[in-house]
């Protein structure tokens, strides 16, 4: 009798439980559809002033660094070496360093951001400034690191002084896009160049026709298509999409040589990469440094102001970010396999 009325409460529970669960759903539903889509969110540039972080960091190493019994008697007498701001040095009057950083993959999407960096430099910045670009890429889309470094000769256009630093890869369009600084400096082995263009796909057609699947593709124009993921390529497709590849490649070299003339461009344009110690010897770098250093040599010359533009993204748009990145390290990890590794 007990076990019967212990089944039929749980029973009556389980559709009170599911019941008040449907009725949630519903409601927010409706008041989902009811409410109205909140404007884009506006992004923010963020400035830092980097005199006063690397002066922070120097304060705090002093601080730690000081005898115990020194530093206790000025504590106590209020004094605090360590907050206190050193002599200003003499920097040249007005000269400002505005530091930028690009993470490239295979999209180049940190190219909106840039460029609302760049838009806001150009209606300050003057002639006496410096733009340095701490660049980090490995390449990707043709039409995408195009742009990217279009966006890098605005800056050029305006007569600015721009230096790209690499401390790890600029490698084809990351190479695209530092070319177009006056000055290039890399870290010892930082890769550099890799100018080539490469393209590959599956072909599936074979394995389709083997089950009985037909693939229609229906063109208006002879190379609407050359080569196809499900149709059958043919020689004439295959030798215009080959064309295709020797023109992006005869253009990517121009847009070198056109901004570093004394470089031996038919050595250099084979799709090789090389160390930065190798690519200063090629005159694809200029200088061999890490970004810090070079920041730190510009300490006592001008006043440095890292920007940065962030956009609030939702939820969802990270987690499609998340995918795309993850997805970019499994490719280079295995093309990875065909570069020559340190291990300890």
């Amino acid at each position: 009798m007990w076990i019967d009325y212990l089944g039929q409460y749980g029973l009556f529970a389980a559709k009170l439980i599911t019941f008040v669960f449907g009725l949630v759903v519903v409601l927010i539903i409706f008041s989902t559809l009811g409410r109205r889509r909140p404007p884009a969110q506006q992004g923010q540039l963020q400035i830092e002033h980097l005199n006063r972080h690397y002066e922070r960091l120097a304060n705090a190493l002093r601080h730690k660094l000081q005898p115990a019994q020194r530093s206790g008697w000025r504590r106590l007498a209020g004094h605090r070496p360590w907050r206190r701001k050193p002599e200003p040095a003499a920097k040249e009057p007005g000269r400002r360093i505005f530091v930028l950083d690009f993470h490239g993959d295979l999209q180049a999407s940190a190219t909106a951001a840039l460029r609302e960096e760049i838009s806001a430099l150009l209606q300050i910045a003057d002639n006496r400034d410096e733009v340095v670009l701490r660049l980090e890429s490995s390449g990707g889309m043709v039409h995408a690191y195009g742009l990217a470094a279009s966006q890098l000769q605005r800056l050029r256009d305006r007569g600015l002084t721009l230096t790209v630093c690499v401390d790890k890869v600029a490698a084809s369009g990351g190479y695209m896009m530092a070319c177009v600084g006056q000055r290039i400096v890399a870290a010892p082995f930082a890769i550099i160049g890799s100018i080539g263009v490469v393209a590959q796909l599956p072909n599936l057609h074979r394995l389709l026709q083997r089950r009985d699947v037909d693939i229609e593709l229906h063109t208006a124009g002879a190379f609407k298509r050359t080569l196809t993921l499900l149709g059958e390529n043919t020689p004439e497709g295959r030798e215009k999409f080959r064309q295709e590849l020797d023109d992006t490649h005869a253009l990517f070299k121009q847009f070198v040589r056109q901004h570093r003339n004394r470089l031996d461009i038919d050595r250099v344009a084979t799709g090789e990469h090389w160390y930065g110690t190798q690519a200063l010897e090629l005159r694809l770098v200029d200088e061999i440094s890490t970004s810090d250093d070079y920041l730190l040599r510009l300490l006592d010359q001008a006043q440095l102001y890292r920007l940065r533009y962030r956009v609030p993204r939702p939820l969802s748009r990270r987690l499609m970010g998340l995918g795309s990145r993850l997805g970019d390290v499994l490719l280079e990890k295995l093309s990875a396999r065909n570069r020559p590794l340190l291990k300890g």
